[in-house]
């Protein structure tokens, strides 16, 4: 039975309160609690729509929640830099290369992810929901404009007809009239139109090109187009430099001996985040509310033929400033991607932009270990929600692409954007494709019931009286035929 998965259906459709438009109860999800997962069908469930906390697997009801969460994904093989996030990674560098640390005011790129009570947890003692938190709102920065002639004239002016003021007085000397501009002397032009002129007389000077500054040319166009990969730039740091970051990935689930070495050093941070960014009370963020939000997960640890180092399942990354636990990542490395779980951080560590440095680190991961295992190609980020402006920075990091809620297919997220900024929840497919494995077979529904596992029309057959054949029904429909025939349902 090692090999099967095990969910428990939960049939609650409440509505609970929504963190991004702060309504009461206009949440809608469905969920179930996952005793064993394995990789494999926890792969095919987030391509679905469905995402976990915990060992809570939930998907939102689309058409009727406040706000659509669509499952969004990045292109790890392919992924661009944005302006913004070179930025980030040279504000990092600089820290740890020279111990310089930017001004605040410099960057307002940094969103934290959401917090840990932004997630559905009918078993979990985090009920609310706050918005996501740290974020840096940007000030508008002073320009420093060289004044015109004709200011420097107005002002001089102005000084003039002030004589008491106390400001020094500027006495023009107005030229006498005399016969114009010197025709021995060139025409005075604009700064533009003098650019151009040169750039015209440049282009008449036509130089026939010898063999070698042919060869010289192409070798510096090259060098010229070559572009810095992720990695380059995240590697751009001195070998003695002020500050050493190291990055460790350790696994969670089952806990590893390293991770039960950092795992009181790696609450504390957690506490320091969600009392300070999201502004939980104290008693609110405890060891235990970590473990089961953080820490248990239902995915099964399986090895990859040897190739993976550390396999695949669930996983921390520790971001290890000087010795000292800074920021945690949590991940699962699945089949065909890296999916992120949460990040949180030390606030003290705010400067350095650790929400947007985190995800970049987890995109070159997920690149490092497509290397080695080409069929994990993407970067899955969560949720996306257009309708909440805070979570619209996921659809920074490109190529990026969202799924689906009718048919469960990929499409890019700025073809997406055009149909969601008319409605809130939209379908992305054509209309004329549907999603195939919706179609279910209720009797062919696998159960676990009394610790066998049997079709459900075996199960129906075994017991005098079946009441759950609407609920068993709508799990079918929502995880799909294939996983519908793959996974155990349980049963009492």
């Amino acid at each position: 039975m090692s090999a099967y998965s095990v969910v428990d259906w939960h049939d609650g459709h409440e509505g609970y309160r929504c963190g991004y438009c702060k309504s009461p109860n206009t949440n809608y999800s469905h969920g179930m609690s996952a005793y064993k997962l394995t990789v494999a069908d926890y792969q095919d469930l987030i391509d679905r729509g469905w995402r976990r906390s915990g060992t809570y697997v939930y998907k939102p009801t689309m058409k009727k929640t406040c706000c659509p969460q669509y499952t969004i994904r990045c292109d790890a093989r392919a992924f661009n830099l944005s302006r913004s996030h070179k930025k980030v990674i040279k504000r990092v560098n600089k820290y740890l290369n020279f111990g310089t640390i930017s001004d605040k005011n410099e960057h307002s790129d940094e969103v934290s992810h959401p917090s840990a009570s932004d997630y559905p947890q009918r078993d979990f003692d985090t009920a609310n929901v706050d918005v996501e938190g740290g974020n840096e709102v940007p000030k508008l920065a002073t320009v420093d404009r060289k004044l015109s002639p004709k200011a420097v004239e107005n002002k001089s002016v102005a000084a003039a007809a002030a004589p008491n003021s106390g400001v020094d007085t500027v006495r023009h000397h107005h030229p006498k009239p005399g016969i114009g501009a010197d025709p021995t002397k060139p025409k005075c032009m604009k700064a533009k139109l003098q650019r151009l002129e040169k750039k015209k007389l440049k282009a008449e000077a036509v130089v026939v090109p010898t063999t070698d500054t042919v060869q010289t040319d192409c070798l510096n166009k090259t060098k010229v187009k070559e572009k810095k990969s992720l990695e380059d730039h995240l590697g751009d740091v001195i070998d003695t430099p002020v500050h050493k970051l190291e990055v460790r990935l350790v696994r969670s689930s089952p806990k590893s001996a390293e991770f039960d070495q950092h795992v009181e050093s790696s609450h504390d941070v957690y506490f320091k985040y969600q009392t300070v960014i999201h502004g939980d009370p104290p008693d609110k963020p405890t060891l235990r509310q970590y473990t089961r939000f953080l820490v248990e997960s239902p995915l099964q640890q399986e090895a990859k033929d040897d190739v993976l180092p550390h396999g695949f399942g669930s996983f921390h990354q520790h971001y290890i400033l000087d010795g000292k636990i800074i920021a945690v990542g949590v991940l699962d490395i699945l089949p065909k991607c890296v999916s992120s779980v949460y990040l949180y951080y030390d606030p003290d560590y705010s400067f350095l932009s650790l929400g947007t440095y985190s995800a970049l680190r987890e995109l070159a991961l997920t690149r490092e270990l497509h290397r080695i295992c080409p069929d994990i190609s993407y970067y899955y980020m969560g949720f996306y929600i257009d309708s909440c402006p805070k979570m619209r920075y996921k659809g920074q990091y490109d190529p990026s692409y969202l799924l689906c809620p009718e048919v469960y297919s990929w499409h890019k997220i700025d073809e997406c954007r055009k149909k969601l900024d008319v409605h809130r929840y939209s379908r992305f497919a054509e209309p004329n494709i549907s999603d195939k494995d919706s179609d279910v077979e209720l009797n062919d529904v696998l159960v676990l019931h009394q610790r066998e596992v049997m079709s459900y029309g075996v199960y129906r057959s075994k017991k005098s009286r079946v009441t759950d054949k609407k609920s068993v029904s709508l799990y079918a429909h929502l995880v799909g035929n294939a996983l519908a025939k793959r996974m155990l349902l349980y049963r009492s």
